[in-house]
């Protein structure tokens, strides 16, 4: 499969830079820096925090972005969404979600938490690595490390989960995991393994074809042991993720299929406590698809309030 993230290079070209800028307690608000010309474009109103795993010993930034609401708002407590590449998808959901709103709310407001990549590591190593639940990596990809997915959940668990609700207004009740592609499977894992760890799961185009579709034997392994499954499921997948004449998939797997039956399983269960859907958005592909669907991952699992 064409790794996600390598492909989203170009798109993050513009974007990436905005994201370094370090941000503390002391730091002057973002109309008190002095511009340069030629400089990076910087995203205001961003922060950028290193966040260690003191297990791995790798370092991770999380970017984050507070609602526009959050500084008049000092009693208020807000979901936050967590979103894995953040390298690319961060400024994407900033975007959409203030875009949506313009003329009403539509998406609640929400704290947004960017996942990066370890600090020196590229996309591909770090994703690779962290996102995968086996070591059995495809062949295409084997010079690089599979199956450390446990281990980068419990780094998030431990270290970026309590950093976040420690600094910024959360709502520990709410929590939303969004990941697409290899973030879907990551997110798919953490379902299947420690579902209380967040309110909702997003999984966008998810790779649920990596090491032969493992995932679903970690959902039976999961069903055998639990009668319900607490969590708020919204999966999207590219109308073009499998195969046919018409076809723009990028991975060679039946991605739309694999969706399907996800779902079909998933309900099969009767879970009380569940509720799962999907969606194909119809002229998409693994790439395209992400934008579209990331706005409507968000409608569905933060709607505004009446």
């Amino acid at each position: 499969m064409r790794t996600f993230g390598l492909a989203m290079t170009l798109l993050a070209a513009g974007v990436l830079s905005a994201c370094t800028e370090k941000a503390d307690a002391q730091s002057p608000p973002p109309a008190a820096a002095v511009s340069v010309e030629g400089g990076p474009y910087v995203l205001r109103g961003t922060q950028v925090w290193t966040v260690p795993d003191p297990v791995s010993g790798r370092d991770y930034e999380v970017f984050v972005s507070l609602p526009a609401s959050y500084e008049a708002s000092p009693q208020r407590r807000y979901p936050v969404v967590f979103v894995t590449d953040a390298d690319y998808a961060f400024p994407i959901i900033r975007q959409v979600a203030r875009r949506v709103n313009l003329d009403g709310p539509v998406i609640e407001e929400f704290i947004l938490v960017g996942l990066s990549y370890s600090r020196g590591d590229n996309g591909v190593v770090s994703r690779n690595r962290d996102y995968t639940p086996t070591s059995n990596g495809p062949r295409n990809a084997s010079a690089t490390v599979h199956g450390q997915g446990p281990a980068y959940q419990a780094y998030l668990k431990s270290q970026v989960i309590p950093f976040v609700e420690g600094r910024f207004r959360a709502d520990p009740a709410r929590r939303v995991l969004l990941g697409h592609s290899y973030g879907g499977l990551l997110g798919a894992q953490v379902l299947f393994t420690d579902p209380a760890m967040f309110h909702a799961y997003v999984l966008g185009s998810p790779s649920f074809w990596f090491d032969k579709r493992h995932i679903m034997t970690m959902e039976a392994d999961y069903a055998r042991t639990h009668k319900d499954l607490p969590a708020d499921v919204f999966m999207y997948v590219g109308g073009y993720e499998a195969p046919g004449p018409s076809s723009r998939n990028t991975s060679g797997p039946d991605m739309v299929a694999d969706v399907k039956t996800m779902e079909q399983v998933l309900k099969s269960h009767g879970y009380p406590g569940l509720k799962v859907r999907s969606t194909v958005l119809a002229g998409e592909d693994h790439l395209t698809v992400a934008p579209v669907g990331f706005t409507r991952a968000l409608m569905a699992v933060l709607p505004a309030k009446p």
